[in-house]
């Protein structure tokens, strides 16, 4: 079966460490096709993202070892371009591999990436930016092909702030030649920590954590040892699970630097924190003020990533919230299924709104990564037992989320 069985009710308690990036790890993985020496990343998540971005790696040539959370990758026996159609449409990651691929063999072949489905997320600024930098596409019964004599720097102005285009274009541009100048990028830390890697590897970028990236193209990159970043979002998650069941817990690793506009949503509901030896610790007994307006927004504004987890904790606070999407159309999926566990929420286009009280336990689906967690969350907090279908959704993104709820105190498991 594919199932999580939860008996919820239970306060949250004790300490958890928070794993490797998952969006930082997979642009670092393309990276390393950039190259012709071993590529080793530390904290390596061991998620189902990581190893769909692994058999296609295999598929090229890139040799790949494990040993615990160290990840080894070695391009320099890579024999081909062209991506697995049934591989590549598992994962829309897959995409940030046509940078690498122009970058250093000036020709790839792709399939229109998978992933969630919440909402349109064309891949038009993708092929802009590389097309700026010299990439010639076709497409051809929904494969892309693209080649170049050469990519040659550009000055590239993005008209809509997006991350994955941003990464793309920081790969194609470090072996370029010339100057790129990236106007417009995307400040997301998973942007800035593939800028560190890819520095770490002999890359020139300037700008790092701004809007605008200057990079100066090199010949050869080199390999490189990097600890993958501790995970934002599933940080975040469990943030969220200790608000909905009013636990007390201790976070790991957690970046908090890298969560103040959660940590701010978190007190405004009543939660209370601090950042003790490295670790953040939550309390969120007073857990209660329902939230007029949180809209979603780019970074460093309120992650879209952790919308539908922090509905599940507004369906638990009483009185009325209201939640607006900004970045994707359709993320409210999560919605129709938390009311099955009797949550009152009102869906109007990029509009919910939320009036908080008591869960109860029901069979629900989840759909895509972060509404099935959001769905663990709701119930986590539910009265009586709550049965999560597809957790394959849930397992892209965390590596083992029943283990480290179980840990803390959670009636949770497996089927």
């Amino acid at each position: 079966m594919n199932e999580i069985r939860i008996e919820g009710g239970n306060p949250l308690t004790g300490e958890v460490r928070i794993q490797g990036s998952k969006n930082a790890a997979l642009p670092m993985m393309a990276a390393a096709l950039l190259h012709k020496g071993k590529s080793v990343l530390h904290r390596c998540p061991m998620i189902a993202d990581v190893f769909v971005m692994e058999e296609i790696l295999r598929e090229l040539g890139v040799q790949i070892q494990h040993e615990g959370d160290t990840l080894t990758l070695d391009p320099s026996h890579v024999r081909k371009t062209e991506i697995d159609c049934c591989e590549g449409q598992k994962m829309r990651s897959s995409v940030i591999l046509l940078g690498s691929l122009l970058g250093r063999y000036h020709n790839a072949s792709v399939p229109h990436p998978g992933g969630c489905v919440i909402g349109e997320r064309p891949i038009d600024l993708h092929l802009y930016a590389l097309e700026r930098l010299g990439a010639v596409f076709e497409e051809k019964e929904g494969v892309l092909t693209a080649r170049t004599e050469g990519l040659v720097g550009n000055t590239i102005h993005f008209p809509k702030i997006s991350v994955g285009a941003t990464q793309n274009a920081v790969l194609a541009a470090v072996l370029a030649s010339g100057i790129t100048r990236l106007e417009g990028c995307a400040r997301e830390p998973e942007v800035v920590w593939l800028c560190r890697f890819l520095n770490a590897c002999g890359a020139r970028i300037e700008g790092t954590g701004s809007s605008v990236l200057t990079i100066t193209g090199v010949e050869e990159l080199h390999g490189t040892e990097f600890t993958v970043p501790a995970d934002r979002i599933v940080a975040g998650t469990y943030v969220c699970a200790c608000a909905a069941t009013r636990g007390e817990l201790v976070l790991e690793d957690a970046p908090v630097e890298e969560m103040e506009a959660l940590m701010r949503v978190y007190e405004k509901m009543g939660g209370q924190y601090e950042v003790i030896g490295g670790k953040l610790s939550l309390c969120s007994k007073w857990v209660q003020v329902p939230l007029k307006r949180q809209c979603t927004e780019v970074y460093p504004g309120f992650p879209t990533d952790l919308q539908s987890p922090l509905m599940a904790v507004l369906c638990t606070i009483p009185g009325e919230s209201c939640l607006v999407e900004t970045i994707f159309e359709d993320r409210f999926k999560t919605a129709s299924q938390l009311q099955h566990m009797g949550a009152d929420v009102r869906v109007d286009g990029r509009k919910a709104v939320i009036r908080g009280g008591t869960l109860h336990g029901a069979a629900v689906e989840a759909q895509e990564l972060r509404g099935g967690a959001a769905l663990v969350i709701a119930g986590l907090a539910a009265q009586g037992e709550t049965l999560v279908r597809n957790r394959q959704y849930i397992e892209r993104g965390y590596e083992d989320i029943c283990r480290d709820l179980s840990q803390l105190g959670a009636v949770i498991e497996r089927d």
